[in-house]
């Protein structure tokens, strides 16, 4: 019955032992970036409703810039 008592502690104290550098091995440092941060986009103001949108996704008209073709036909037709 002794030997079983020891045994039961040596394979807790083993196992204590083991879950504990499995833990501190988990905890790695964050990884950096991935590359540098993209460009800023130009914002550009709506002409009809004064919403500001990317200048990539702004439709251009003969009286300025807008955020929707529906926009665009409002402020020029």
């Amino acid at each position: 019955m002794k030997a079983l008592l020891i045994l039961l502690l040596v394979l807790g104290g083993v196992w204590l032992w083991r879950s504990s550098q499995a833990s501190s091995s988990d905890s790695k440092p964050a990884a950096p970036p991935a590359g540098p941060p993209p460009e800023p986009l130009d914002m550009v103001r709506c002409s009809q409703c004064g919403m500001h949108v990317p200048g990539n996704e702004a439709i251009a008209g003969k009286q300025g810039m807008y955020c929707s073709v529906d926009h665009l036909r409002l402020s020029e037709s």
